[in-house]
């Protein structure tokens, strides 16, 4: 069985809810009226020694209580000096007086529970408590004053510990919680930014395209003209399908409706295809991913390659799918033809090898074994 862990946070007072703040624990100095009582009563020699020490008492617990609450001061030797001051005040009038004045040592408690930490708040808890005890039975031979005063004391520590441990710990939770809202958002915008990006690149490219045949063929061929205006009529309203559904979060893409838009934009561009794909079908998640490959790998094949002919191939191993597109196009730049490049080169490449990335897989883009250029796409199989 796992022991409780004391509480060990250093938080500063602006990080702690207000309700543990130096100012909750004066309601705590009523443990003094006991001895103001015997004060006011007379019940105590030389009462003006007595007076001085319990103001001593209180001044040193409420400076105590309202330097604890900022790390630095709280562990100065300072605030260490006005502890050990504290104690011997209260170790002093609690021998000198006895009865109620042992009670001091439960204020005592509590100032050591705001200012120490770890293994030396239990060692003082410990010595403190037993003291309290010892005291009261050896002063007023009460066996059950000294339980009180010893539990007492003790308890007294151990609460203020508990309590602040616990704000340490919400206002704690309270920040990871203002950090993932701001993650959130920052991921969500990231999102948007790069649905929008692949979705509008893609389609602009192949309204471009269809616009360019429009304009050849409107004098030779007006039928097939239309038929290219027509195409591009359907891709601007499905664009903005794809664009309000990746604004509400919930584009599921499909790999054969992706490969047959990659199809038909390849040959409105001029641009041959050769298509294997192999294995069983995919599940969702890489089968989304992928998908974004496909329309990023054919929007740069029609924006910047200047290939004619493209081939696809996806196959299967035990441990992972790999998707390759290779065309026959301009390939990387000639200064580096056959350095491999990087994956995060231009913003379409950085968006699908962070998606891949997230997916636990990655994104390799090359030189093609025969000129042109080469995308590879890599995940690991869903266990």
């Amino acid at each position: 069985m796992r022991k409780p862990r004391w509480p060990t946070t250093n938080v500063d007072a602006d990080q702690l809810p207000e309700l543990t703040g130096g100012k909750a624990f004066l309601p705590w100095l009523m443990l003094t009226a006991g001895a103001v009582a015997d004060l006011v009563r007379g019940d105590v020699s030389l009462p003006w020694l007595a007076g001085a020490g319990l103001l001593t008492f209180i001044a040193l617990y409420v400076a105590v209580t309202f330097r604890a609450f900022g790390s630095r001061r709280r562990t100065s030797p300072t605030t260490l000096g006005l502890v050990a001051a504290q104690a011997a005040v209260t170790y002093s009038l609690a021998l000198g007086y006895g009865g109620s004045w042992i009670q001091l040592f439960m204020p005592l408690a509590l100032a050591c529970g705001v200012a120490l930490r770890g293994q030396h708040l239990i060692v003082a808890l410990i010595v403190l408590g037993g003291s309290a005890g010892v005291i009261s039975g050896e002063r007023d031979h009460d066996p059950l004053a000294a339980m009180i005063n010893g539990y007492g004391t003790f308890i007294s520590g151990v609460v203020t510990a508990a309590i602040l441990g616990l704000a340490a710990t919400t206002a704690e939770l309270r920040r990871t919680r203002e950090e993932l809202a701001r993650s959130a958002v920052d991921q969500e915008r990231l999102r948007f930014a790069r649905d929008l990006h692949d979705l509008l690149g893609h389609s602009m490219s192949v309204i471009v395209v269809k616009a360019e045949a429009v304009r050849r063929l409107m004098e030779r061929n007006p039928a097939q003209a239309a038929a290219q205006a027509s195409d591009i009529e359907t891709v601007g309203r499905q664009a903005l399908t794809e664009i309000r559904e990746a604004v509400s979060g919930y584009r599921e893409s499909n790999l054969a409706i992706e490969l047959d838009r990659a199809r038909s934009a390849l040959t409105t561009a001029g641009v041959t295809q050769d298509v294997r794909l192999s294995g069983p079908p995919l599940d969702p998640e890489p089968e989304a991913v992928l998908s974004w490959v496909v329309r990023e790998a054919a929007t740069n094949i029609i924006r910047h390659s200047k290939a004619t002919r493209v081939e696809i191939v996806m196959a299967h191993t035990r441990q992972q799918i790999r998707l390759e597109i290779t065309d026959n196009g301009t390939g990387p730049p000639p200064s580096r033809p056959a350095v491999r490049r990087d994956a995060t080169a231009g913003t379409g490449l950085k968006g699908l090898a962070e998606r891949l990335a997230e997916a636990g897989g990655s994104l390799v883009t090359q030189a093609g074994p025969q000129g042109g250029f080469q995308v590879i796409a890599e995940l690991p199989k869903p266990m």
